[in-house]
Order: structure tokens, then C-alpha cells, then sequence
């Protein structure tokens, strides 16, 4: 059972990783960011290529390949996404989906469609109650939990954090005060990115690499957002454990169920809250 938890944990925190940036820019934008994919991928791919062909060390890897996602973030933002502020959900859905889609094609021409291996990069095992659990996943579950405090204070005491926040409630409101929203915004979108690239980094050494793995992934993330809530940092944080948690216990007793699962809660969540668009 321990093992199921810190598996629960592992994937929960990584969920965390990718949907606060979709909480945040579906609360505030309004967008649908399939291209949310894009980003997590190339992240990993790019890790792989500094760690596994030009063998630098992981660390030193993970934060170039989260700084390199942070252009890509910023020229989909400024380019594709500002274009279509205030638009209907369904035109966002289609240009970054077809972004998601060009960014596969992309990875799978320059990297080609083969799996590439990746080693924990700690390799080290923490014996608990005669059990061994592996350092790296607990490394991953407190990264988590320290940047869900740090984004706390961010948007509780920075000036950008609290515009942020301001305009997750009202963004007219803000904009009528004589704030450029969108400049804000945009900070939100490649905060989103590189939080998307850091879950793909993190997640490499425990997972498959291949060039659709950010589909899935983004699914259960969306779901994630629905759960805790668009714009709520604190139920997104919660619901990203708690649907971790659900996955990795179904998976003990029904391993294909896994991922259905997920959406059945969402499913009942609806039900009772249906969310407002």
C-alpha cells in the first residue's frame, strides 16, 4: 500500500505541474491551451537530447530544457493565442489543438518516433518500514508542494500576482482601472509553459517518451482544472493529488481503469457543479 501512495503522490504532483498553467489561463483567458502539450514534450525531448547525446547531468539539463520551452510559450502567445481573446471557446480549441498537432509532426521529424530511455537520475532508494522507495519520486512530491507555496506567494505578494488574481475574478473590471491585462496574461501563458516543461522533465525518468505523450496526459490535466476548479490554485493543488491518488489506487485493482476513473469523478463533479463558460 505505501507503494501505491507515493505512486499516487508521483503522478499527483506532476498533474499539478501541468494543470496550474491550464487553471490559470482557462480561469483568466478563457483558453482552451491544447498547445499545452507542445511544451511538455518538447521539454522532455530536449532533456533527452542534452542528457542522453551531449551527457550533461540531469539538473543542469532539466532547467535548460524548461528555458528553452519559454520562447515557444511566448511566440504561441503572442502570435496565435492574443489573436483570439474574447473569442469563442471553440476557435481556441481548434488553433491550438492544430499547434499540438504541428508540434508532434515536428518532434517526431527531428527526433523520429523511437523511444528514448532515460535513468533516474538519482538511483537511490529510501528504505522505510523494510521497504524501498525510490528518492527520485519523493524528490518529485516535494518540488510540488514547494511550488505550490512559492506560486502562493507570488500571486499574494507580488504586484504582477495579485493583477493576476484580480483579473481571474474581473477582468474588465482590471482592464477599466487602465492595466494592459494582456501584457499580464501573456506572463501567465509562459509561466504555464515552463510549469508544463518542468512536469515533462520530471516525469521522463519514471515514464515513456514518445511524441503523443502529452494527449493523454493533457486529458487527465483538463480534468485536474475541472475538479479544483478554473483559476483556483488551492483546489487545483488538491484535486491534482486527490485524481493522483484515485488513479494509482484503481490501478492496484483494475490497471486499465486507471485513467477512466479519472473522468468519472470529473463526471460526478459536473454533475454537481457544472462549470460556467
Amino acid at each position: 500500500m505505501i507503494y501505491t501512495i507515493v505512486y499516487g503522490l508521483t503522478i499527483g504532483a506532476i498533474l499539478y505541474f501541468i494543470s496550474i498553467g491550464l487553471s490559470l489561463t482557462f480561469g483568466a483567458m478563457r483558453v482552451i491551451n491544447f498547445a499545452h502539450t507542445l511544451t511538455y514534450t518538447i521539454g522532455v525531448y530536449v532533456l533527452i537530447t542534452l542528457v542522453n547525446f551531449f551527457k550533461w547531468c540531469f539538473p543542469l539539463g532539466a532547467i535548460l530544457a524548461i528555458l528553452a520551452v519559454i520562447p515557444i510559450g511566448y511566440i504561441i502567445e503572442r502570435f496565435i493565442i492574443r489573436r483570439l481573446y474574447g473569442e469563442s471557446l471553440d476557435y481556441t480549441f481548434i488553433a491550438t489543438f492544430a499547434i499540438a498537432l504541428i508540434g508532434v509532426d515536428a518532434i517526431k521529424w527531428i527526433w523520429s518516433v523511437r523511444p528514448y530511455p532515460i535513468s533516474d537520475p538519482i538511483g537511490k532508494y529510501l528504505l522505510f518500514w523494510g521497504l524501498s522507495l525510490p528518492i527520485y519520486r519523493i524528490v518529485i512530491v516535494m518540488i510540488a508542494i514547494i511550488l505550490f507555496f512559492a506560486l502562493n506567494i507570488f500571486f499574494k505578494k507580488t504586484i504582477v500576482g495579485k493583477i493576476v488574481v484580480a483579473a481571474l475574478e474581473d477582468k474588465d473590471g482590471v482592464r477599466c482601472l487602465g492595466v494592459n491585462v494582456d501584457k499580464y496574461f501573456s506572463i501567465v501563458f509562459i509561466l504555464g509553459s515552463a510549469l508544463a516543461a518542468l512536469g515533462g522533465v520530471l516525469y521522463a525518468p519514471i515514464g515513456s517518451v514518445h511524441p503523443y505523450m502529452g494527449l493523454s496526459v493533457l486529458l487527465l490535466s483538463f480534468a485536474v482544472v475541472i475538479v479544483g476548479g478554473m483559476g483556483n490554485l488551492n483546489g487545483t493543488f488538491l484535486s491534482a493529488f486527490a485524481l493522483g491518488m484515485v488513479m494509482s489506487i484503481t490501478a492496484r485493482y483494475w490497471s486499465q481503469g486507471a485513467e477512466t476513473m479519472v473522468f468519472i469523478v470529473m463526471a460526478i463533479v459536473l454533475i454537481f457543479k457544472p462549470i460556467d463558460i
